[in-house]
């Protein structure tokens, strides 16, 4: 669980702005939005193969450039 304590002289601003990097760089929000709904082992099969196609597309793309 992440957490930040307040710095001498630190804005309120600046401690959550510190405290919003904090969660998005350990992936808390992102893993209870992938827990939120059951997803089948096919489904994540799916999903992944998805997932490499679409980054192979790009690949190739960036390379006739």
């Amino acid at each position: 669980m992440p957490s930040v304590r307040l710095k001498p002289g630190e804005s309120s601003e600046a401690l959550l702005r510190r405290f919003n990097k904090e969660v998005s760089k350990s992936g808390v929000l992102s893993a209870v939005r992938h827990k939120r709904w059951y997803v089948s082992k096919s489904e994540k099969r799916r999903i992944e193969r998805k997932k490499a196609s679409r980054r192979m597309r790009r690949r190739q793309s960036k390379g006739r450039r």
